[in-house]
C-alpha cells in the first residue's frame, strides 16, 4: 500500500502546485457548505433555501479570493515536509483574512447568511488546509513510521535547536536516508525527555554503551555552539566506537538558520586539535593592504598561495606573485584570474637567490609590502643538502631584504618557523639566521622588518596529514618516526591570518608568535586519522615506527628561553623580545658563510654553529671530541 501511494505521489514542482491548487479549491467549496451544515446541527434538510442559494452564488468569488490570498501568503512555495508552528500560524492568518474578505463581500452583495456561518466556515477551512499542508509529514511520521525508514541507525549528539532541526529533516524528507534512534545531551534537564519523539537517553559518557545497545551505524554531532575543547572531548569518545562521524561546522550555521543534514560534514583531523580557530580583525588587514602594491615571494607555495588569495580579496593596487616553480605559479595565476577578475595581477618566475633578478623586480614594481615566503622547508632534504638551505633561505632572505630597503618598501614580513628555536637541523638554523637578518635590517632601515613564527601547517605540501592519508589509502602501513614525538599544528588559513595581522601590527623588529594551544602527539594524530577513515589502528592499518630522521627532535618550541612575551590586541598573537647580538660581527660572519656555502664545503654546519650558538646538530659531540684530541696532540708535540 505504501509503495502504491509513493508511486502516485506528485514529483515535479508544477505537478505539485496543480494538485495542491485543486485540493485547495475542493477544501474551499467543502468549507463554505460545511459552515451551514454545522450551523444547522449537521442536518442538511434543515438548511433554508435562501441561505443555500446565497452560499452557492458567492462560492466562485470566495474560491478565487481565497486562492489569491493563499498565493499572497506563499502557501504554494513553503516546504511543507518540514513545516512546524510558524507554518500553521501562516495557514491560520491566510484563512482568517479569507473569512474577513468573505464577510465583507457577502454583506456588500447582500447575500444573507447567519453570522455564526462565517466563523464555522473559517474553522472548517483552517482544519482542511492544515490537514492538506501537513498530510505528507503526518503520513511519513505516523503511518510510515521511523522504524520503516531505510538507511543508517543514527545516534544524535545534541538535543538543542540544531539537533531538533536535523532530526526533523531526517524524519520527514524523502531526500535523506537514516533514522535517529537515540539522542544524548550533557544537559541533565533534557535526559529522559523526548526530542521530536526520540528519547534523550543520557550524556556523552553513555555513547559507547548506546552504540552497542542500538547497533548504531553513524553518529551526528549537532552541537555548533560548543567550544573546540568540548568538541574534541566528545569526538575522542565517538571515534572509539568505530561509527562514521559527521558534524556541523560551527556556530554560524545555527545563527544563519543553515542547520540541515546537507550541512553536516565528515569529522576532520582539525576537529581533534582542541582549540578555537584564530580570529583576526579583517578591517585592520583591509586598511593596510588596500590600494598597495604587494609582493609575495614563494607565492606558489602552500602559505604563499593562500596569502595571495586573501590579499586579492582586499583590493590591493597590484599583486606580484614571485616564484621559481612555474607550475605552481601558473595554477595560482589561473585561479586568481577566474576568482578575482578585477585584480591587477603580475606573475613572475625567478629565484630570490638571483641578486640581479630580485633587484630588477623591486626597481620596476616598487612594492609597498613584501611577504617573504620563499624558502626550502623540508628538514630531511635540507640535512642532505645543507649548502642549498643556507643559499636559498639565508641569502635569499638577505638579498630580498636589501632590495626592500633600497627601493623603499614600507613593510617586510618574513615567514619563519618554530624550528628556528634551539634548532637541531640546518633548516631551523637557517630560519633563525633569517630572523637575525630581519632584526639587523630593521635597525638601519626605514622599512619595518618583522618575522612571523608558527608551527606545522595542516595540509601544506609535504606535511604529515597528506602523507598519512596517502598511506591509509594505500592500505598502510602508516609511518611515524617516534612514539613520543609531538608537534604544534595550525591550519593554512590560520597561518595566513597570523601573517596578515602581523603586517598590520608591525612597527619593526618584532618576532610574532602564535599561541597554538597544546602540542599534538603525532602517534595520536595517526591513530585518529585511521579511525576517522573507518579503520582500526594496528588491526586494519598497521603503524610502523621508523626512528627520528637526521635533524629531527621530539618536540618543537615557539620561543627561546631568552625571549619574553608581549601581548597584542589579538590575545593569541604574541611578540617575542629579540635577542641582542653584535651586528657588525654578524655581517662579517654572513660574508664568510656565503663563501663557504657557495663552495659546498663540508664545514657548513660548523660555520652555522658559530653564528647560531643554540644550533645543535648530529655528530657535534663527536667533532668536539676529535678537536679536543687534536688539540692535546699538538700540545704534546
Amino acid at each position: 500500500m505504501k509503495e502504491l501511494i509513493m508511486r502516485f505521489m506528485p514529483r515535479g514542482r508544477k505537478s505539485k502546485l496543480v494538485v495542491l491548487t485543486i485540493l485547495d479549491i475542493m477544501a474551499i467549496q467543502f468549507s463554505s457548505f460545511m459552515g451551514l451544515v454545522i450551523r444547522f446541527d449537521f442536518n442538511p434538510l434543515r438548511i433554508p433555501e435562501a441561505y443555500a442559494h446565497a452560499v452557492l452564488a458567492y462560492a466562485w468569488i470566495y474560491t478565487i479570493c481565497t486562492i489569491v490570498i493563499f498565493f499572497f501568503f506563499h502557501m504554494y512555495s513553503i516546504m511543507w515536509s518540514v513545516a512546524g508552528i510558524p507554518e500553521v500560524f501562516r495557514i491560520f492568518s491566510a484563512c482568517l483574512l479569507s473569512t474577513l474578505v468573505q464577510i465583507a463581500g457577502m454583506n456588500l452583495l447582500e447575500h444573507a447568511v447567519p453570522r455564526s456561518y462565517f466563523w464555522l466556515c473559517f474553522f472548517s477551512l483552517f482544519t482542511c488546509e492544515t490537514f492538506i499542508r501537513l498530510s505528507y509529514r503526518i503520513w511519513k511520521t505516523l503511518i510510515v513510521g521511523p522504524e520503516s525508514q531505510a538507511g543508517d541507525r543514527i545516534l544524535l549528539v545534541g538535543a538543542g535547536k540544531a539537533g531538533a532541526s536535523i532530526l526533523t529533516e531526517l524524519a520527514t524528507s524523502r531526500r535523506t536516508n537514516g533514522r535517529v534512534v537515540c539522542v544524548v545531551d550533557d544537559d541533565r534537564n533534557k535526559i529522559g525527555k523526548y526530542l521530536k519523539g526520540v528519547l534523550v537517553e543520557g550524556d556523552r559518557t553513555k555513547i559507547p554503551e548506546l552504540v552497542k545497545k542500538h547497533h548504531i551505524d553513524a553518529i551526528y554531532l549537532a552541537i555548533p555552539s560548543s567550544t573546540a575543547a568540548q568538541r574534541k572531548e566528545i569526538l575522542e569518545i565517538c571515534r572509539e566506537t568505530g561509527c562514521r562521524l559527521k558534524t556541523l561546522p560551527g556556530m554560524y550555521q545555527l545563527l544563519n538558520g543553515e542547520v540541515s543534514v546537507s550541512k553536516l560534514r565528515d569529522v576532520q583531523i582539525e576537529d581533534l586539535l582542541g582549540r578555537e580557530p584564530i580570529r583576526v580583525n579583517m578591517d585592520e588587514i583591509m586598511d593596510y593592504v588596500c590600494g598597495k602594491v604587494i609582493l609575495v615571494t614563494g607565492g606558489g607555495g602552500s602559505i604563499g598561495s593562500e596569502l595571495c588569495r586573501q590579499i586579492a580579496k582586499h583590493h590591493p593596487k597590484q599583486l606580484i606573485v614571485f616564484d621559481i616553480y612555474e607550475n605552481n605559479a601558473y595554477a595560482l595565476q589561473q585561479e586568481l584570474k577566474r576568482d578575482c577578475p578585477w585584480l591587477d595581477l603580475v606573475v613572475l618566475i625567478g629565484s630570490v637567490r638571483n641578486t640581479h633578478r630580485i633587484q630588477s623586480v623591486f626597481a620596476k614594481y616598487r612594492p609597498d609590502i613584501v611577504y617573504h615566503a620563499a624558502a626550502h622547508k623540508h628538514v630531511p632534504l635540507m640535512e642532505d643538502s645543507p649548502d642549498e638551505a643556507i643559499k636559498n633561505n639565508v641569502f635569499g632572505t638577505y638579498k630580498t631584504a636589501m632590495a626592500a630597503d633600497k627601493y623603499g618598501a614600507s613593510r617586510f614580513v618574513l615567514i619563519s618557523t618554530d624550528k628556528a628555536v634551539n634548532p637541531t637541523n640546518i633548516m631551523g638554523a637557517s630560519k633563525r639566521m633569517c630572523e637575525m637578518v630581519i632584526q639587523m635590517m630593521n635597525t638601519h632601515s626605514k622599512t619595518d622588518f618583522v618575522a612571523v613564527r608558527f608551527g606545522n601547517v595542516l595540509g601544506s605540501s609535504g606535511s604529515v596529514i597528506p602523507l598519512f592519508k596517502k598511506q591509509i589509502e594505500e592500505g598502510g602501513p602508516v609511518t611515524v618516526t617516534h612514539p613520543d614525538i609531538i608537534r604544534y599544528f595550525m591550519t593554512i588559513p590560520e597561518a595566513v591570518a597570523l601573517v596578515l595581522q602581523a603586517g598590520a601590527y608591525a612597527k619593526g623588529g618584532e618576532i610574532f608568535v602564535l599561541d597554538m594551544g597544546e602540542p599534538v602527539k603525532i602517534l595520536d594524530m595517526a591513530k585518529n586519522l585511521i579511525r576517522l577513515s573507518g579503520y582500526i589502528p594496528d588491526v586494519d592499518i598497521p603503524i610502523v615506527f621508523t626512528g627520528l630522521r637526521p635533524g629531527e627532535k621530539l618536540y618543537e618550541e615557539l620561543l627561546m628561553s631568552e625571549e619574553g612575551l608581549q601581548e597584542t590586541p589579538n590575545k593569541l598573537i604574541h611578540i617575542g623580545r629579540p635577542i641582542e647580538f653584535d651586528e657588525e660581527e654578524f655581517r662579517r660572519q654572513l660574508a664568510h658563510l656565503y663563501k663557504v656555502a657557495n663552495a659546498d664545503s663540508e664545514s657548513i654546519r660548523q660555520e652555522v654553529k658559530k653564528i647560531v650558538p643554540t644550533y645543535h646538530y648530529q655528530g657535534e659531540e663527536m667533532e668536539k671530541e676529535e678537536t679536543e684530541k687534536e688539540k692535546k696532540e699538538r700540545e704534546r708535540a
